[in-house]
């Protein structure tokens, strides 16, 4: 899943198609991701001292990840995404239209110090 919080999206199935937000939210073990402007419900609140009052809010529900696609910062297309491996050890995403890098994923490698010999 080479999604993040904060990236900007494009919605490319679904009643908001064509529609491009920032991730909000994500919960990976579901697979969904709440989108800023998409998916929009209305939930019925009842006057309460938190709400006083009352009505309808709007709120953004979860859509599938498998929904959306990665706007790339360089290109400025949704797109797929790659993985690639830099020379320090490093994982950065990869757009496939531009080949251009789209944000790290694992930092790098640190070599690790040699056991202490007794």
């Amino acid at each position: 899943m080479h999604i993040r919080v904060g990236d900007t999206v494009k919605v490319i199935a679904g009643n908001d198609r064509d529609v491009s937000g920032k991730v909000l939210k994500l919960d990976r073990e579901a697979g969904k991701l709440v989108v800023e402007g998409v998916n929009r419900v209305f939930k019925h609140m009842r006057r309460s001292q938190r709400n006083p009052q009352g009505g309808r809010l709007s709120k953004e529900m979860p859509i599938q990840i498998s929904n959306v696609l990665l706007v790339c910062p360089a290109c400025n297309q949704a797109t797929r995404t790659g993985v690639r491996f830099t020379s320090d050890g490093g994982k950065e995403r990869v757009c496939k239209k531009c080949n251009a890098n789209a944000g790290t994923l694992a930092p790098p490698r640190t070599k690790a110090k040699p056991a202490a010999k007794s």
